[in-house]
């Protein structure tokens, strides 16, 4: 497993990262979750993500359980702040009072007295810029989080966020975008900035929720108990379910086959050919997924190999910066 530095910061993260969103806590039990991150851990990955939402809190708690007893040293452990996790109207959000319980929250299901990066998982509208970078000033400051990052943020909320961490004297070192060879909205705009201000890139779905593994085939109905069929992931990947998409991807087979890897590995790599890229979250059901993906980390793309990539997926790349803003609600009124 290789490592790449976060940005300009001086932390490294594993260039493949476990995320458990939508498995630990709904769509796998525990057993099986807790033996994916044990593989996780024995292929190299060091570097874990989770977020207080996913599975109503219960995805944190099962990734601490699964890496209770592993020295604390040797992981990055990363969490999010944003969407609601109770009733109460201050129960989600980027103020103070959320942002403070929400860490407290976090750290005991994860059992760590600190994680490595505490991220903002949505732009808040809501809320002053301001106070929320405070709160993280002092969530850093307290030593809950070494480090701070944000998640599917425009050009222009990363560059006013940095540019208050800096006054407050904390490090905003990573932003962390739906990223793939199908999905490229933060290649116009936001990766621009950030390779600017010093900020990399943790980027979720690069297989495209499985599309990209191939198993989606055009004129045929998702397989049973795929992400397609998922109630929380589904809506993710059933923009991808195209006919026109699904031929396009299809025809990567032969791409994947001349330079040795399975389809899924040509997508992670392929993400991960992108400089800004620290790391590549994957997630997985089975420890055989992890495996396979993990075979992508130190595979370099031959720039004709990329060539091709483009000119097959050409057409249906969905690549419009203003998409960003589509994942965050509307203004405070």
């Amino acid at each position: 497993m290789n490592h790449r530095f976060l940005g300009r910061s001086g932390l490294k993260v594993s260039e493949i990262s476990y995320g458990n969103w939508i498995t630990h806590g709904s769509q796998i039990d525990d057993d099986t979750a807790l033996g994916c991150v044990h593989a996780a851990l024995d292929v190299g990955i060091t570097t874990f993500d989770t977020a207080d939402v996913y599975a109503n809190t219960r995805a944190e708690e099962v990734l601490g359980r699964a890496l209770a007893g592993q020295r604390r040293e040797g992981l990055e452990i990363c969490t999010k702040v944003y969407w609601p996790t109770g009733p109460g109207p201050n129960d989600r959000g980027l103020s103070r009072k959320h942002i403070m319980e929400s860490i407290d929250g976090s750290l005991r299901r994860l059992r760590t007295d600190y994680v490595d990066l505490y991220q903002a998982h949505r732009y808040d509208h809501q809320t002053p810029l301001e106070e929320t970078m405070e709160a993280f000033a002092d969530v850093v400051r307290h030593g809950k989080a070494l480090y701070i990052g944000v998640s599917e943020w425009t050009a222009e909320q990363i560059r006013a966020a940095h540019a208050l961490a800096r006054e407050l004297g904390i490090q905003l070192v990573s932003n962390q975008p739906q990223y793939s060879l199908l999905w490229r909205v933060i290649e116009g705009e936001v990766v621009p900035t950030c390779r600017e201000l010093g900020i990399g890139q943790i980027v979720w779905s690069p297989i495209a929720q499985g599309v990209l593994t191939g198993k989606y085939l055009p004129g045929q109905p998702p397989p049973e108990q795929s992400r397609a069929t998922d109630e929380v992931g589904g809506g993710f990947v059933r923009r991808f379910l195209r006919d026109e998409v699904l031929e396009r991807v299809q025809q990567l087979r032969p791409v994947a086959q001349d330079c040795g890897l399975t389809m899924a590995q040509l997508a992670v790599a392929w993400v991960l050919a992108n400089d800004n890229v620290a790391s590549a979250i994957v997630g997985a059901t089975r420890p055989e997924q992890l495996r396979e993906n993990v075979a992508a980390s130190g595979v370099t793309l031959e720039p004709q190999v990329l060539a091709r990539i483009d000119e097959i997926v050409a057409p249906v790349v969905v690549d419009d910066p203003a998409i960003t803003a589509e994942f965050t609600p509307k203004e405070r009124p």
